[in-house]
């Protein structure tokens, strides 16, 4: 079967669906004792296995490519060790094992201890009793191996092999590239791909399945089983997982290997609700709400043995956790928090408290979502929105971590724009609907380490390269002409380069017994070859592999004066143009330039346009912002047809409490009273509103594009660059998940509407990579890339180089990399700003629809801001979990809308 089957076909023998019974006959008479004794009878009402158990196991009996997409806490991890577990001490009983690596489970978490001990440490102990009690010896060694790993128990290894090995996608990097180790993988058999899911869509998955790729070659063909949450297009994934085989000139035309797909996604009982504190977010005052919302929560965590908050901030985290202390809901003992700016003793700390249950309450932002063992977890709530299906989904699933208990999630609502996305992601929920995976193609970055590494390995053929590349799934695409832009950067083909001491990595020639510099007579003459270039090729890439970027603060210093005002993570500059105004120690600044590691500001008394929290937030899913919009055109059919009543009736049927009903509802009864049903972005509308701010002397466009905001970031952008250049004046953006702003002086006017109309999508990347030229954003991805791609290298002899001074130096390499053709790595830099962070293929599908006619552009002018942009007129002041004062701007705009809905 190919990667869109399921492997849900009963045994031929069975003549029916696959029962526990017939599973555990598969196994080891020792291995299946085990699991009753741990599990039950398979004869038990309820079985021993879960669903995603029941049908993986034989897969990997069988040797078959698998991908198991299942719930948190379905016991698909466990499965595949214990199925390899199985078919390892019947080799062992057979033949005996080498010393060699037979299975690698590649997990994205460094600290792995955890699941390791839960699902192979304790099943592996376990059976090698049972087996010890029939008397047979057994010594199936297993361990884990990452970036903290001594160099002695890397040297144990090398003696005593483990035979299954744990590792992250770095680490196996790493491996592949060591000569002496590289021979112990020669008899990999079985490959995990944990969490593959939070892989597949960033560099750390584009790395790893080229890996994978290159494991091939070592290995030969090995069982790759990828273990997954919630996620779609499953078929995707499995493609990610297993890869293309075969040779040929022309590599799309490759089938994919086979993969089975255990599709138990929704194998779990579900109960969800959306709790909203107040039947009215804007007159209630944010004490009100904040009252509200701490007495609903700490009912609930009465109501629970142990409740898991996720927040959407690690500040965020930490404030609830202090305000239930505060409240007396909870005593200092049993509660905690746990983020990433903790120390790693005090998350561990709090790991075990939440593996033993004596915690009443834990807090968190994302840190928790996945890896540990939390089976007391009875609720998990989730304050404000998670921004999509799938993130909803994994956090909740911490709930009754065991198979047959039902998840217990509420979502809690504190501002009426997630009051909307909660309310349509709950219902999707309930339909079974998953976001899309976006996975990164073609990274010159990614490959230039690869080819590097290979090239090391070398020499070898040119063809053999490019199919190991083209094997792995994002790269199933790469063209001659992106071999050809990456051949050209590694082998420094460009004037100057060296003068600025960038050198080539490897050659490339033809295999020339005659004339030629490289000659080797295994290969064929005349043959296209590569090797590497330089004696410390080896320590430089292992010094420096691996896709994670390096971030560091940055000083902000107010112009003229040099006044030092505070620092800034980097990763909240990316939200920064110049003109936009944000919050700092009390103060309100507007950003202006960046030089290196400083940022220069102005004092300033405009309203903030881009909130603290902003870099820490996940952007709303686009497929999520699609079903909203669906959402909208749903609630206009039925307002038409009978006012607000026949909304409420309609709202009734989704998975929400009274209050968010009410608030729902009158919402969108205010916004058509206010500025009418075209006011109201649907699946055919997108709603512009032009509002004057005299006060201000600004002139505001507020677009409510409900599709995320990675694409309102890259819609914006593109619109902002054709607004700038039709105004002749500054543009400035806020962009939110609902929509976005422009903003311009008074005395200019543009019909963005119209601009919108005529904004051709074939013409969308030049726009953009337009548009992107001389940012920061341009600046700091260019570093993060050249440093992927080994032009600033990281570490070097001893000497490692921080991120700001990373930073200096790629800013120095950029001016020149802007005068060359084609040059990799700034290719890859516009490439993943426009694909990756900008949603070009989003924005084109709209701007597609629009200019079909399928998506009509509506223009309304107002006084003020209508109730649906109020999110985006009051951007700096939309997370009431963290705002202290009073939002005065929200009520004015409410209070008009009011006056004039009531007249």
């Amino acid at each position: 079967m190919g990667p869109e089957s399921e492997a849900t076909t009963p045994p031929e023998e069975a003549g029916g669906a696959r029962t526990d019974r017939d599973t555990l006959a598969l196994l080891d008479p020792a291995v299946s004792e085990w699991w009753v004794d741990r599990f039950g009878s398979p004869d038990d009402e309820d079985g021993c296995l879960t669903p995603p158990q029941r049908e993986a196991i034989p897969l990997i009996h069988e040797g078959e490519n698998a991908l198991i997409a299942a719930p948190t806490g379905s016991g698909k991890t466990l499965a595949s060790f214990t199925a390899i577990l199985n078919e390892l001490f019947e080799r062992e009983q057979d033949g005996g094992l080498a010393n060699e690596v037979y299975c690698l489970y590649v997990s994205p978490l460094k600290s792995l201890a955890n699941d390791i001990e839960r699902n192979l440490a304790n099943p592996l102990s376990g059976i090698s009793d049972r087996l010890a009690e029939r008397g047979v010896d057994t010594d199936v060694r297993q361990a884990i191996r990452h970036g903290d790993t001594s160099s002695y128990d890397r040297q144990k290894m090398l003696e005593e092999t483990p035979h299954i090995l744990n590792t992250t996608p770095e680490t196996l990097a790493i491996l592949l590239n060591s000569p002496k180790f590289r021979e112990k993988l020669a008899s990999v058999e079985y490959v995990v791909v944990d969490e593959i899911h939070s892989l597949a869509d960033s560099k750390r998955g584009t790395h790893l399945s080229v890996s994978l790729e290159r494991l091939q070659r070592i290995a030969g063909d090995f069982a790759r089983i990828g273990c997954s949450a919630t996620v779609e297009p499953l078929s995707d994934i499995a493609r990610f997982l297993v890869g293309f085989e075969g040779t040929g000139d022309d590599a799309t035309s490759r089938e994919p290997r086979n993969c089975e797909i255990v599709d138990a996604r929704f194998a779990r009982d579900y109960d969800l609700q959306l709790h909203c504190p107040t039947p009215d977010l804007v007159n209630a005052s944010k004490g009100a709400v904040n009252d509200a919302f701490y007495d609903e929560l700490g009912d609930l965590v009465d109501d629970h043995e142990s409740t898991l908050v996720f927040t959407n901030t690690r500040s965020g985290a930490e404030r609830v956790l202090e305000n239930l202390r505060e409240r007396g809901v909870v005593g200092d003992d049993a509660s905690a928090c746990h983020h990433g700016s903790l120390s790693k003793d005090r998350r561990k700390q709090v790991e075990r408290q939440l593996k033993e249950g004596s915690l009443s309450v834990t807090t968190t932002s994302t840190s928790l979502e996945l890896g540990i063992d939390m089976p007391h977890i009875d609720l998990v709530v989730q304050v404000g929105s998670p921004k999509s299906v799938a993130s909803l989904l994994q956090r909740v699933g911490r709930a009754g971590h065991r198979p047959g208990r039902t998840v217990t999630g509420r979502v809690i609502a504190l501002d009426r724009d997630e009051l909307v996305e909660c309310a349509v992601m709950l219902r999707q929920a309930e339909a079974g609907f998953v976001d899309r995976v976006h996975i990164p193609e073609r990274a010159h970055d990614v490959a230039v380490q690869h080819v590097y590494g290979m090239a090391i390995s070398g020499p070898l053929r040119e063809a053999d390269l490019r199919d190991t590349v083209t094997s792995a799934y994002p790269y199933r695409e790469y063209t001659d002409e992106d071999f050809e832009a990456l051949f050209r950067y590694l082998t420094a083909d460009y004037d100057g380069l060296e003068d600025r001491n960038v050198y080539a990595k490897i050659w490339r020639d033809e295999n020339d017994p005659v004339d030629g510099e490289h000659h080797y007579p295994e290969f064929d003459v005349g043959e296209p070859m590569i090797g590497k270039r330089g004696r410390l090729a080896r320590p430089i890439l292992l010094q420096n592999l691996g896709t994670i970027p390096d971030s560091f603060t940055v000083n902000v210093f107010v112009r003229g004066d040099d006044e030092w005002v505070g620092q800034l993570d980097e990763d909240y500059l990316d939200t920064l143009e110049a003109g936009d105004v944000f919050v700092l120690g009390g103060e309100r600044f507007a950003y202006r330039y960046r030089r290196g590691s400083k940022v220069y500001v102005d004092y300033t008394s405009e309203r903030a346009t881009v909130p603290s929290w902003y870099s820490e937030r996940l952007p709303l899913s686009y497929d999520l912002g699609r079903e909203i919009a669906r959402f909208q055109s749903d609630v206009v059919t039925r307002y038409e047809d009978g006012g607000a009543a026949a909304v409420r009736r309609w709202l009734r049927e989704f998975p929400v409490d009274a209050n968010a009903v009410r608030a729902l509802a009158r919402m969108y009864d205010d916004q058509i009273k206010y500025a009418g049903v075209g006011s109201v972005s649907t699946t055919g509308r997108i709603a512009i509103e032009e509002v004057k701010d005299r006060d201000e002397y600004r002139r505001r466009y507020h677009v409510r594009t409900p599709y995320g905001r990675r694409f309102n970031d890259g819609l914006s952008r593109l619109l902002a660059y054709r607004c700038a250049n039709e105004a002749n004046a500054n543009v400035g953006v806020s962009v939110a998940d609902n929509g976005f702003t422009l903003s311009m002086p008074l005395n200019r006017k543009v019909d963005v509407a119209e601009l919108l109309r005529q904004t051709d999508p074939a013409s969308a990347r030049e726009t953009l990579r337009a548009a992107l030229d001389g940012t920061d954003l341009l600046k700091r991805y260019f570093r993060i890339n050249a440093t992927r791609a080994l032009l600033v290298l990281k570490r070097y002899k001893g000497h490692e180089k921080s991120a700001s001074k990373q930073q200096v130096a790629s800013e120095m390499l950029l001016g020149f990399a802007e005068r060359l053709e084609d040059f990799a790595v700034l290719e890859e830099t516009y490439r993943e700003l426009v694909e990756d962070k900008l949603d070009l293929a989003g924005v084109r599908e709209v701007l597609s629809a629009v200019q079909d006619g399928d998506i009509d552009v509506s223009e309304t002018t107002l006084q003020s801001p209508s109730p649906l942009s109020f999110g985006l007129a009051t951007l700096s002041a939309s997370d009431v979990v963290l705002a202290d004062d009073e939002d005065a701007v929200l009520r004015a705009f409410h209070e008009r809308v009011r006056e004039q809905v009531d007249d």
